[in-house]
């Protein structure tokens, strides 16, 4: 199973030709394609449930929300789907999205709750010395460099020291570890392997927020 040349075909020619009557002509070529990939996407899920607990995967619509936009396009130029984790005691998911010179896959933790953000904020406050053994992995680095990807703020969020030793890791407003692909790494036959490979090695990452965001500063379980 793997990503066929005419995905991206497709994708580039919709990229330049955005309009509901060009798509609309091109509705089979569409369907097809999206069929395969969305067979991908359901192999991936199969793949992960040997050795994670997967609760829910959603395949994203094409069509775009253009209400508060400035961009009217209709279509997305790119496919993209996530895998939730399963409970309460599992937390992080899993993302992948196949776009032509762009594609990439990402998993942790975008625009968590203002409570776990909170309490996430607070355990790197007080030790965050389990988060730099992570960022420190040699595995890790190969995959996914040596620091959380996703937005931050521009100075320490309230309440925190902007001093702090560790104000780079609580600047953040989520921690996702993120790892891009060539058009060649897509469309090769060891990409759905490279997948399966790359959401295995984001597993202590998980594992260690799941412990914080299920347990108070004291470590004791609040579930």
């Amino acid at each position: 199973m793997q990503i066929e040349k005419s995905t991206f075909d497709f994708l580039h020619r919709l990229s330049e030709n955005n309009n509901r009557d060009w798509f609309a002509e091109n509705k089979k070529d569409f369907d097809a394609v999206q069929n395969e990939v969305k067979q991908f996407y359901k192999t991936i899920q199969e793949n992960l449930e040997v050795h994670d607990e997967i609760e829910k995967h959603k395949f994203f619509r094409i069509y775009r929300d253009v209400r508060f936009s400035k961009d009217k396009t209709p279509y997305k130029t790119h496919f993209a789907g996530s895998f939730s984790r399963s409970g309460a005691h599992l937390r992080g998911g899993y993302y992948l999205r196949i776009k032509p010179g762009e594609s990439f896959l990402a998993g942790g933790f975008w625009e968590p709750n203002k409570e776990d953000l909170y309490r996430i904020r607070k355990e790197i406050e007080i030790d965050a010395s389990e988060f730099r053994e992570i960022l420190a992995d040699k595995t890790f680095n190969k995959y996914f460099g040596d620091k959380f990807e996703g937005d931050e703020l521009k100075t320490a969020p309230k309440g925190f020291d902007k001093t702090h030793p560790d104000i780079d890791l609580l600047r953040k407003k989520g921690y996702l570890a993120v790892r891009n692909f060539t058009d060649e790494e897509v469309l090769s036959k060891k990409f759905l392997n490279e997948i399966d490979n790359s959401y295995l090695v984001m597993r202590p990452f998980f594992d260690l927020m799941s412990s914080v965001l299920t347990t108070n500063l004291n470590g004791e379980s609040i579930l």
